[in-house]
């Protein structure tokens, strides 16, 4: 089922998408909210190949669509990586580092 698009990020989105935008991390382009075949992701930088998805307490309930959704994307080839919203509000540098790890691949 495809995820409906939201005008408004959730706080750990946002708190991203500031760190993200305008080629911040290693010069990399990223874009909010991208849709890929049927899914829209939160975050994609077409040039690596990297989807960078933000959990909130919803995905605790959506396992099984989540995991059909990852392999789905990854059959495209693309690299899929998942953090939660606490650590992104509790330690961005290092989700920050991780993104940055999964770009130099």
């Amino acid at each position: 089922m495809a995820r409906q698009m939201r005008c408004e990020p959730t706080p750990a989105e946002k708190r991203l998408w500031e760190k993200l935008r305008h080629k911040q991390l290693l010069g990399f382009k990223f874009r909010r909210q991208q849709t890929i075949d049927r899914f829209i992701v939160d975050f994609y930088c077409s040039e690596a190949r990297l989807v960078v998805e933000v959990d909130g307490e919803i995905h605790d309930y959506t396992q099984v669509e989540d995991t059909i959704r990852q392999e789905f994307l990854e059959s495209l080839g693309l690299q899929v990586v998942r953090f939660r919203n606490e650590d992104v509000m509790e330690r961005i540098e290092g989700v920050l580092e991780d993104i940055a790890a999964c770009l130099q691949r």
